[in-house]
């Protein structure tokens, strides 16, 4: 199993999650973060760090939301690795908690 960043990551882009990865299977996009499933250990250090809450176990992705599995997939190849904490997006705070973001994915 891997874990899934959803849509409450887009627009805001925390990355305290990236710190604890001991696999580094965190991709940086423009305005979203994934995680490469094919890197991914399932060790669930990245869930508690996340302040959007947007990182689930593959199975328990709230309905409506399993696309992101799928996208995750899509772009961690895309994407480089990001190991370190760096600044959310300026507009985080205000963009934390709107649901239906996926139209704001910068791809």
């Amino acid at each position: 199993m891997t874990h899934v960043v959803t849509d409450n990551c887009i627009q805001c882009k925390y990355t305290d999650c990236v710190e604890v990865c001991p696999v580094d299977c965190f991709h940086e996009g423009p305005n979203f973060l994934v995680i490469d499933p094919e890197e991914c250990i399932d060790c669930t250090l990245c869930i508690a760090e996340c302040p959007a809450e947007a990182i689930f176990p593959e199975a328990d992705v709230p309905a409506g939301q399993e696309h992101f599995i799928a996208i995750n997939a899509e772009l961690a190849p895309n994407w480089p690795v990001i190991d370190a904490i760096i600044p959310a997006l300026p507009d985080a705070d205000q963009q934390n908690g709107i649901p239906d973001k996926l139209p704001l994915l910068e791809r």
